[in-house]
């Protein structure tokens, strides 16, 4: 059996057939048209605030989150080590200098080592929604209270995930990537910003596109940042499949849960927050062996990546930054067991089921 870890082609085909892109290619208005207003609308309806704008990237919806937010050099601003490059490529690119709190088992960044990260400098805070996965808001937002810190919500991996009822995106500034893997996507770069704030909501405007107050005067310096309208469009035939795409993905890990449970200590979940939504952006997991266990389903039709095998803190960009290994243990550990399987919204329960009996094979389980 072929277990597939993306079907990009199934997931575009046809998408460009559609008679709104007739519509669209009519008007020619492929900046900043219609769909885009259309699209932030219908976003930040999803994740229950007043406002979203469309960026070109979820990196620029960090950078420009963090401009809005007055952030540059001197400033420190404090995320998860295990992400990916841009959580803390975003301060880099604003002047600031990123620092790093260990993670928890859920591979989020863990509110009981944040305090101790902070310092005079700290000026903000971009927790991580990984794997689609909440952090543990109702945690970090008292400590940013506390401390009168920023929040930046790296969702980018967490579109329609929530806690305790309440939306990632929600908490403080969010940034959201649409790109191509993502579980609402497009079919390029993309990125979008939600917030309850109507001033963080007109500087993102401004800052996405040159800082234009009309087409010949500019009130700020800014970026061209703008999400694309043929992307919105896309994006718009995203979110109407989105919830068929979130289910089929929590019942893949619901299956994947109780598959693998028994292969404990081999095979180690995270644990599952009773009150959060998870939307499974990824299905990871930890393993004995895991470079082994990787070739095997490998050699058995199965592909599978890793999420991320490098924290950032250990990445050639960061040496400057002084951390070496054992700075931040958890992360580290993780990183040489974890490993993420198939999950999107095209496998089936017979392939969840094959996955699973060929890594118990592999451990003769």
């Amino acid at each position: 059996m072929q277990v597939k870890y993306l079907d990009l082609p199934r997931q575009f085909f046809g998408v460009n057939r559609r008679p709104e892109f007739d519509a669209l290619f009519g008007a020619a208005q492929f900046i900043l048209g219609p769909q885009v207003e259309e699209f932030e609308k219908r976003f930040a309806a999803l994740h229950r605030v007043p406002y979203a704008v469309g960026v070109g990237s979820g990196t620029d919806a960090l950078i420009i989150a963090l401009k809005i937010l007055g952030i540059g050099p001197g400033d420190e601003v404090i995320t998860a080590p295990n992400s990916f490059i841009a959580s803390a490529g975003a301060a880099v690119a604003v002047g600031a200098r990123p620092t790093f709190a260990d993670v928890a088992a859920d591979y989020n960044i863990d509110p009981r080592k944040l305090e101790a990260a902070i310092t005079p400098r700290t000026k903000a805070i971009i927790p991580v929604h990984l794997t689609g996965n909440p952090a543990r808001m109702d945690a970090i937002m008292p400590i940013a209270r506390k401390h009168n810190l920023a929040v930046v919500e790296d969702a980018c991996q967490a579109v329609g995930a929530s806690l305790d009822g309440k939306m990632v995106g929600s908490f403080g500034i969010g940034c959201f990537s649409l790109h191509p893997l993502k579980n609402l996507n497009v079919c390029g770069d993309g990125g979008m910003i939600t917030t309850a704030s109507s001033e963080v909501c007109e500087a993102a405007k401004l800052l996405r596109n040159h800082g234009l107050v009309n087409r010949n005067e500019s009130a700020v310096f800014g970026l061209c940042s703008r999400l694309d309208t043929v992307q919105a469009q896309i994006g718009l035939f995203g979110l109407d499949a989105l919830d068929g795409i979130t289910a089929a993905r929590i019942a893949h890990a619901r299956l994947y849960d109780e598959l693998l449970a028994p292969l404990a200590p081999h095979i180690v979940l995270p644990p599952r927050a009773p009150d959060a939504v998870q939307v499974f952006h990824t299905y990871v997991v930890q393993a004995e062996r895991r470079d082994a266990l990787m070739a095997f389903l490998a050699d058995h039709g199965v592909e599978t990546k890793i999420h991320y095998p490098i924290p950032i803190h250990l990445h050639k960009a960061a040496a400057h930054l002084g951390h070496k290994a054992g700075s931040f243990p958890v992360a580290e550990e993780q990183a040489r067991r974890i490993v993420t399987l198939p999950v999107n919204q095209y496998v089936t329960d017979e392939q969840v089921r094959y996955v699973a009996a060929t890594i118990a094979q592999f451990y003769h389980c």
